[in-house]
């Protein structure tokens, strides 16, 4: 039977989305509910697997891990794109990598429930809700505020849509931006420097990579309003870190809402947790029952179709 691991299945959730059972006849199935501890623990316990089944950017799979699992001949990961596999290795080790389709609006859903929560503080105020206090703080509205987009794809046009419907101003910077969807979406087209300025809540929807690699720096956060909100949902590195957290930590903007970090899953002694202005969530944007039911079932397809000698939605 083919050797198959389900990894960084957190939840320990799959077998909740696929009949895994099922299949307990053709492949024999290993499932990892916790991260490695490092890449060296990784190619132990994977040493005997033919077929990885991964979550988009949880383990990375890079040109060591590949070159060392001598056995391993598929790589199905949820999306259609995954920074973290080195494609060109398995290419070169005749590993067949697949993808699955993913459902765009989660992300977008996600946002805007960041936005909303630091707009109106719900974070402290749930926590004095539980501790017995009463109106603690004072919220703002969205309305005539500007909404500031670092992307304007698949979705920061989502993003873009609810922006207006609150009412919002929305203006949109990328390096490759486009001016028709702009027009569609009525949304102002800016220069970067611009965006930081005026932003009230600026949002990232840019892809990971080296482009956007220290995209917001200390640089960008100090030309930041003092009353503004910064939102990540798209790629940790995006963002520096540390710079953020001095930031946050000296006011110079009035509060961050993070899903994605550097390191992942967030070490428990990261700064960012210990910070009232931060209101944090672990990379959750794509964490659904739609998304899983598609990921799982289209990676045993995917799976199926590379053991049927006819690979589909092939990542190149």
């Amino acid at each position: 039977m083919l050797k198959v691991a389900i990894l960084d299945d957190y939840q320990n959730v799959s077998h909740q989305f696929v009949d895994l059972e099922k299949l307990s006849g053709k492949y024999e199935i290993k499932i990892f509910s916790e991260p490695f501890k490092d890449e060296a623990d990784a190619l132990d316990k994977l040493a005997d697997i033919e077929a990885l089944l991964i979550m988009r950017e949880r383990t990375p799979i890079t040109k060591n891990l590949i070159e060392n699992l001598s056995k391993l001949k598929f790589i199905i990961t949820s999306g259609l794109k995954n920074k973290s596999i080195d494609l060109s290795a398995a290419k070169k080790k005749g590993i067949i990598v697949c993808g699955t389709e993913s459902n765009v609006n989660a992300t977008p859903e996600l946002t805007w429930a960041l936005i909303l929560g630091l707009a109106r503080n719900l974070r402290e105020e749930i926590d004095n809700m539980y501790q017995g206090y009463w109106q603690t703080t004072v919220g703002v509205e969205l309305k005539g505020k500007i909404l500031g987009l670092v992307g304007l794809g698949k979705v920061g046009s989502q993003v873009a849509k609810i922006g207006k419907a609150f009412g919002m101003q929305v203006m949109a910077w990328s390096e490759n931006l486009n001016l028709d969807i702009c027009k569609q979406l009525d949304v102002l087209p800016c220069s970067k420097e611009d965006l930081i300025k005026n932003s009230d809540f600026l949002s990232i929807h840019v892809q990971g990579g080296e482009r956007y690699k220290n995209c917001i720096t200390i640089k960008e956060l100090d030309k930041m309003k003092k009353t503004s909100f910064l939102i990540n949902t798209s790629r940790g590195p995006i963002v520096n870190e540390d710079d953020l957290i001095i930031a946050l930590s000296t006011n110079e903007i009035a509060g961050a809402g993070i899903d994605v970090f550097e390191k992942e899953p967030l070490p428990e002694n990261n700064k960012l947790r210990f910070l009232p202005n931060a209101l944090l969530t672990p990379h959750i944007g794509y964490v659904t029952a739609e998304n899983y039911n598609i990921y799982y079932n289209q990676m045993i397809e995917s799976l199926e179709s590379c053991v049927n000698n006819n690979p589909i939605r092939i990542l190149k």
